[in-house]
């Protein structure tokens, strides 16, 4: 099972994603995670990500495909993958369908998780707090809703156009949400053996 999760920063993505993950027994592919841990580690693409991260910026697209590209051909991938922040613009969304393609993987379903800028800064603070995360300055939020809005929402009408866009009402509780993914997960697998 290949699936992909988009929705703004605080829909509860990325939680969904890994109860999904930890549910399937495939990866939950987070490329905001891969970069935070560079970054703490201090690699070599840490030291070139670090600004970009902190200024609330995307990461240049050649950097994050070929993170991706590796990730997803990884022996644990073999059997499917959550991926998690990726992509957040169209030339992405092109690159990817272009990379799975490559690497003869699909999309079988995307989880849009839809949510209110005002319920995903709440959240995302409520974060920053609880997690100390230091990327999640105000200037920071503000900055990346500005950019979902403007670059990553157009994506979720081309893959709505594919048949596989799965909308989730991302305001109401986690297990709600989760619920709901399991109900649309089941009708996709049911899809897949009829």
């Amino acid at each position: 099972m290949n699936l992909l999760v988009l929705g703004p920063q605080g829909s509860g993505k990325g939680t969904q994603a890994k109860r999904i993950a930890d549910d399937h027994g495939i990866p939950h592919v987070a490329t905001g995670d891969i970069f935070r841990a560079a970054v703490e580690e201090g690699t070599e693409l840490g030291k070139r990500v670090e600004p970009i991260l902190a200024s609330g910026e995307l990461v240049p697209d050649d950097l994050t495909i070929a993170l991706i590209r590796e990730r997803l051909s990884a022996p644990d991938a073999a059997n499917g993958f959550v991926l998690d922040g990726f992509p957040r613009t169209l030339a992405q969304a092109e690159a990817l369908d272009e990379m799975l393609a490559g690497i003869e993987r699909g999309l079988d379903a995307i989880l849009f998780f839809d949510l209110s800028d005002a319920i995903a800064t709440e959240r995302i603070h409520r974060r920053a707090v609880e997690e100390g995360r230091a990327d999640d300055t105000p200037e920071a939020i503000a900055r990346r809703l500005a950019i979902y809005h403007e670059q990553t929402e157009p994506i979720v009408e081309r893959y709505r156009a594919t048949g596989k866009l799965v909308p989730l009402h991302a305001d109401r509780s986690i297990g709600e949400v989760a619920a709901e993914i399991s109900e649309a997960l089941e009708l996709l697998g049911e899809g897949a053996t009829a």
